[in-house]
């Protein structure tokens, strides 16, 4: 592979890997299999490995997987820091690796040990911390560092105990998952089928979308369960994970009671074996087992990489089948144009859940598995979530059944459709006119990492349906009359409407044009292309050979950029954003602040007097680089209150410089600290 073909597949899989991390925890509605995601995952860290030069802090490699940092975080709760960070596991779907995770570890620790093997629930991750034996506070896993605080919501789920008995520490944490059990998970999407609500996709994005109600009294009518499974090494004076289990349970804590000390690899593999049967019985749902070394002081001698502990591991298991006709094929139109065939299916049961769609994924799928009408198929779920066809079942064939068209118009406007040589999927080319397409770009608009306006997919379909809104301007000409004559809209609500697209004219610019939609142009090339060019004009006179000067811009982003700013309803549209007051200069937004940190790059960890990404743009503002791990090349770790253990070693290890927050305000101008509290930096040591 060439660079500038890594380049491009790089930058589309970090578009995809985004896109399909909102739908997963925004959205509630995941449109990938985790298998899928992960595989592209693994191939994103492998690109990135070969082509260090295209790495970003930015990519989905190097973060946790997040609820805050896809946009799900409530703007009605309160954000606290972790007291530890609270990172992601390592996952695997193959036996063969498990082992090599077995012998990395004996090569390493080089004595005997022991693992302790637990089930892998799929529900979402909950942090508590008791203190003298009550419940103080209970924090989604958020970024890793900073979570949603939802201990009223916590305290109404049944099996988490506000007050424990017994022998238990002064303070500690605790950390877990929140379930739906599957009778629970069912009862719920019958009221929401009743109430003419859109049913949850599964169990864990009911559990999650359940702990982010703002009324704990309906949580508490939920039916969730909460299974615990980790207390951070610094919480407690333990020999082993396995004794500070039994002792949680000692307290009265829900600890995971379907656990096994395990010696080597045999007996790893039986326990896998065994519940890849058993989980089936389960009320809940599972996905896989967790192995973990069990003994503490190994634990901290094997430690962690920027995403996840080196002693332990997750291991997948392999989707369920179910065998079942293809009564139908619907075709769906995507935000990019892209056409998806979907198969609707006599309902079966899977994983738990009733199974009525499996995606096709594209014609030349539905060409390789040799579709014909009413076929019996085989389904299963990877990841446990999106079902998806794998096989036909030959010998259930009808004799003459005839092979599904795809179709040559878009099932949605009627325009022909297109295939270019190096795509896999059709696409409907009118972009601006498709309304599957409009009401998909302006979802992708109002986003949290765009425009940030409180707008959901069902307010768009009702905005769009109703004729008020074609194009992302006309949100701007909303009127509150109009807002309040919606149905289900009172004047609370459009006030709220109205203040978040008030406030969204103040997102900066290299924000607006990623809210633009511009195919290939992800969030982190838009921040590239934007700063290069400094505004929305210089951009537009800009010629492809301009385009292929920016870093991370290869022919083929720079060939659409190019032919965006050629559409005269494009050059309109920016006309009309304009004239709302959205940004699209740097020079508006007050551009660079110095360039004191000019050529240097900056690793940060821990909390600060400000928020992190606060931090982070003033590091970019005064000409610094962001980056995400030290290394040879960091300039120095701005470390605020409980930096991570590991990076500073890594710094110590490395000699690299690390400064207080300060520290750090005393090398900018004066007028450059503004965004920070005086008090809490006086607060601060110098590491």
């Amino acid at each position: 592979m060439t660079r500038e073909e890594a380049n491009s597949r790089i930058a589309e899989l970090r578009s995809i890997l985004e896109e399909n991390a909102r739908l997963y925890y925004v959205e509630n509605s995941p449109r990938m299999s985790d298998y899928e995601y992960d595989q592209l995952m693994h191939e994103l860290e492998a690109l990135e490995a070969d082509f260090p030069e295209f790495a970003s802090p930015d990519s989905p490699t190097r973060k946790v997987g997040s609820d805050l940092e896809t946009g799900a975080v409530s703007r009605e709760f309160v954000q606290r820091p972790h007291r530890y960070p609270m990172l992601s596991l390592g996952n695997t779907y193959s036996i063969s690796e498990v082992e090599e995770f077995s012998a990395r570890a004996d090569k390493t620790l080089n004595t005997s040990f022991t693992y302790c093997c637990e089930l892998k629930f799929d529900g979402t991750a909950i942090c508590l911390t008791y203190r003298h034996g009550r419940l103080v506070q209970a924090l989604t896993r958020g970024d890793g560092v900073v979570g949603d605080d939802v201990t009223e919501n916590a305290r109404r789920i049944a099996n988490i105990p506000q007050q424990l008995h017994g022998d238990y520490p002064e303070e500690f944490e605790i950390r877990g998952e929140v379930l739906m059990p599957y009778a629970a998970f069912d009862h719920l999407n019958e009221l929401r089928v009743l109430d003419d609500e859109q049913p949850f996709a599964n169990p864990r994005n009911a559990a999650s979308g359940s702990l982010k109600l703002l009324n704990p009294d309906e949580v508490a009518q939920r039916g969730l369960w909460c299974t615990l499974y980790h207390i951070p090494a610094q919480s407690i004076d333990f020999e082993s994970h396995d004794q500070a289990l039994t002792a949680a349970a000692s307290w009265g804590l829900p600890v995971s009671t379907d656990r096994r000390i395990c010696r080597n690899i045999d007996e790893i593999k039986a326990f896998i074996d065994h519940w890849d049967v058993e989980r089936k019985n389960l009320p809940y749902a599972t996905d896989g087992v967790v192995i973990k070394i069990n003994e503490m002081a190994y634990q901290r001698m094997l430690g962690y990489t920027a995403k996840s502990p080196r002693w332990a591991v997750a291991y997948k298991f392999k989707a369920e089948q179910a065998l079942t006709p293809i009564l139908s094929i619907d075709y769906q139109v995507g935000r990019t144009g892209a056409v998806t065939p979907v198969a609707n299916l006599e309902p079966v049961l899977l994983s738990g859940t009733i199974v009525k769609r499996a995606t096709l994924v594209n014609e030349d799928q539905i060409r390789a598995l040799d579709i014909h009408e009413g076929d019996y198929v085989y389904v299963e779920k990877g990841g446990e979530i999106i079902p998806k066809i794998t096989a036909v079942e030959l010998s259930r064939r009808r004799p003459g059944a005839p092979v599904p068209g795809f179709p040559t118009v878009c099932p949605d406007c009627g325009t022909p459709l297109v295939r270019q040589e190096d795509e896999a999927k059709w696409f409907c080319p009118n972009s601006d006119g498709c309304p599957m397409q409009i009401k998909g770009e302006l979802l992708h608009f109002t986003g949290r990492k765009a425009m940030d306006i409180l707008a959901g997919e069902a307010t768009v379909d009702q905005l769009y349906n109703l004729g008020f809104v074609r194009t992302p301007a006309d949100l701007y000409d909303l009127t509150l009359r109009q807002l309040t004559s919606l149905e289900g809209w009172k004047e609370k609500s459009a006030i709220r409407f109205r203040t978040s697209l008030d406030k969204s004219k103040s997102v900066p610019f290299e924000r607006v044009l990623f809210a633009l939609g511009i195919r290939y142009v992800g969030e982190t090339t838009a921040k590239t292309v934007a700063r290069h060019f400094g505004s929305i004009d210089a951009l537009i006179a800009a010629g492809e050979d301009d385009l292929k000067e920016v870093p991370d811009v290869g022919d083929v982003c720079a060939r659409s950029i190019y032919e965006y700013f050629r559409d005269e309803r494009h050059l309109l549209e920016i006309e009309r954003l304009k004239a709302h007051g959205l940004q699209f200069s740097l020079e508006h937004q007050g551009g660079a602040l110095s360039n004191a940190l000019e050529g240097k790059t900056v690793v940060i960890s821990g909390t600060f007097s400000i928020s992190r990404d606060d931090m982070k743009a003033l590091i970019e503002k005064h000409g610094g680089k962001n980056s995400g791990s030290i290394s040879g090349k960091t300039s120095f770790l701005l470390a605020g209150n409980k930096p991570g253990p590991e990076k500073l070693k890594k710094c110590e290890e490395l000699n690299v410089p690390v400064l207080s927050e300060e520290a750090f305000m005393a090398l900018l101008p004066e007028s450059a600290d503004t965004f920070a509290s005086e008090e809490s930096v006086e607060q601060l040591s110098l590491f």
